[in-house]
């Protein structure tokens, strides 16, 4: 199984291993294995990912086996001829590999609102009865993203769901939180998506978002029939505490800003190359170790992966710039940084966790979180507001100070109306001069080549972006950066019939890129937002 140093989640495994194979024989049972690709397909992951059998890294992880892993391991232990040639045949004969890109549905030139309708259909999953490969099973049937994103994504699922409240698909909203919430019983968390190999890491905490979007369908007892879940995901992200000292100021996803004062931080308990980026992760070591020889892949790897918990893999908000102001992926140190959107995020699960007590009649511990809630709004006021800058930044404890970079993570604190109206005015004010495009919202203002900087637009962000300022007046700019964002969905559309992950906001003529992988079409969030905002009236 698991060694313990990967996740320290055996017993959780256990339990979906006994879950999943209840009406199975004993000798069954035997033959099933919950393992992350690495340990699952041994030296055969190694070769196929090292020699580029697939383009993408992720391919090979998704495959499905053909016949049992232990005598396919077996048979690859045997095979002479471990060419490039020779291995890919290997693979093709005993896995069954996921097709990539759009190429699993058919594009069609119905109006965008119908496309978006028949995805949904699309983009569906039924229920996992199995454990396959490394796919965990789930509950209940459930959308996926799209491309190659073939599973359920965490914080993706929020922003899908504004889409399937829109077109009335509460039934399959419900089967997504309680999928959520069937994660957070079996391993105390919600992984990045339902893969072995996101079992190290969540993303960010939407899951009281998600319940807040169901209670609005069926009434607040929703908040207490996912009590327990929303105080389950708290004290996974608020883990470990009692190991804080002066010393010692940061241990897994918290950080201690002054004695008894605590934010957290992304990460990852994993400092192993991504096997769904192996190839990638690797060079980015490399490079790293090259020029700061001081530092361990193993520190790097760790850096890579609580990047990808942060949900923007990667971004130069994680990086720093040369002299010359460039960025590059190596210098990344995403666990020396307490970012603005995951406290604010948490700031939010306070009040619902308080928000679910009060319901249930506990006023105790409901004031008990109302206290731990404004406790996280006056830590990130002082921490994060850059008053210099007049926005909210991200802030590295290593270094006692804010990043340099400016992004669109310093909106979160007016979605969650932590900010007051003076901030809220400088914040818009920077939105309007420095962020806005023809497009909609640019995520960063740096142009690094990584996808979560310029010249690229996100649907989430544009949708946290126009909540943001509607929770504070600024109407006008508001519908601005909406009515531009739908434009560029629907000229996109117009020219290819697709609805994309990301879009290229500052110049209309050209694609969006950058990152680790092609443009994705398909697409979970573009889709809920383009819905949730067209649907306005």
């Amino acid at each position: 199984m698991y060694k313990a140093k990967h996740i320290g989640l055996v017993y959780s495994l256990i339990v979906i291993f006994l879950s999943s194979c209840s009406a199975a024989s004993t000798e069954q049972q035997d033959e099933i294995m919950i393992l992350p690709p690495e340990e699952l397909y041994g030296e055969l992951f190694y070769d196929v990912q090292t020699k580029e059998i697939f383009p993408d890294s992720k391919a090979f992880v998704d495959a499905i086996p053909k016949k049992d892993v232990k005598e396919i391991r077996e048979e690859y232990r045997k095979l002479d001829d471990k060419s490039v040639n020779s291995i890919s045949e290997f693979v093709m004969a005993n896995f069954k590999i996921p097709g990539g890109g759009g190429d699993f549905y058919q594009s069609d030139s119905s109006s965008i609102n119908q496309h978006i309708k028949k995805l949904w259909q699309v983009l569906k999953r039924p229920a996992d009865e199995q454990v396959s490969g490394t796919l965990l099973p789930l509950p209940n049937p459930y959308i996926v993203p799209g491309g190659r994103f073939r599973e359920i994504y965490y914080w993706d699922s929020y922003f899908t769901m504004l889409g399937l409240q829109e077109d009335g698909e509460t039934e399959i909203i419900r089967n997504m939180v309680d999928n959520f919430a069937y994660l957070i019983n079996t391993y105390g968390f919600i992984p990045n998506g339902n893969r072995t190999y996101y079992l190290g890491r969540s993303q960010p905490p939407f899951f009281a978002m998600m319940v807040e979007i169901l209670a609005e369908e069926e009434g607040d007892e929703v908040y207490v029939d996912y009590l327990e879940e929303m105080k389950k995901e708290y004290n996974f992200w608020m883990a470990g505490v009692e190991h804080l000292s002066q010393e010692n100021p940061a241990h897994r996803r918290v950080v201690q800003v002054a004695e008894g004062k605590i934010l957290n931080r992304y990460w990852d308990d994993n400092s192993e190359p991504r096997p769904e980026s192996y190839r990638e992760d690797v060079k980015t070591a490399e490079e790293a170790v090259a020029a700061f020889p001081e530092l361990s892949k193993e520190k790097v790897y760790r850096h890579l992966r609580a990047g990808a918990e942060s949900g923007w893999d990667y971004s130069s908000r994680w990086l720093d710039a040369d002299a010359s102001g460039e960025f590059s992926l190596y210098t990344i140190h995403t666990i020396d940084i307490i970012p603005v959107d995951l406290n604010s995020l948490l700031y939010n699960l306070e009040g619902s966790i308080a928000k679910a007590y009060q319901l249930t009649g506990n006023t105790s511990e409901a004031e008990e979180f109302r206290i731990k809630q404004q406790r996280r709004k006056k830590l990130i006021n002082k921490f994060c507001w850059n008053s210099e800058k007049e926005f909210y930044m991200d802030y590295n404890f290593r270094r006692n100070k804010n990043t340099e970079v400016v992004s669109l993570a310093g909106l979160y604190p007016l979605f969650f109306k932590i900010s007051a109206p003076g901030q809220a005015n400088e914040v818009a004010e920077k939105i309007q001069s420095d962020f806005l495009k023809s497009g909609g919202v640019v995520t960063t203002l740096n142009h690094t080549g990584e996808q979560w900087d310029a010249p690229n637009g996100w649907a989430p962000l544009q949708w946290i972006s126009i909540k943001d300022l509607r929770n504070y007046g600024k109407e006008a700019l508001a519908n601005r950066i909406r009515n531009r964002w739908l434009e560029i969905n629907k000229a996109v559309y117009a020219r290819t019939y697709k609805m994309l992950e990301k879009y290229n906001v500052e110049d209309l003529t050209k694609e969006s890129g950058g990152g680790e992988y092609p443009t994705q079409d398909g697409f979970g969030w573009t889709n809920g937002v383009y819905q949730k905002l067209s649907g306005e009236k």
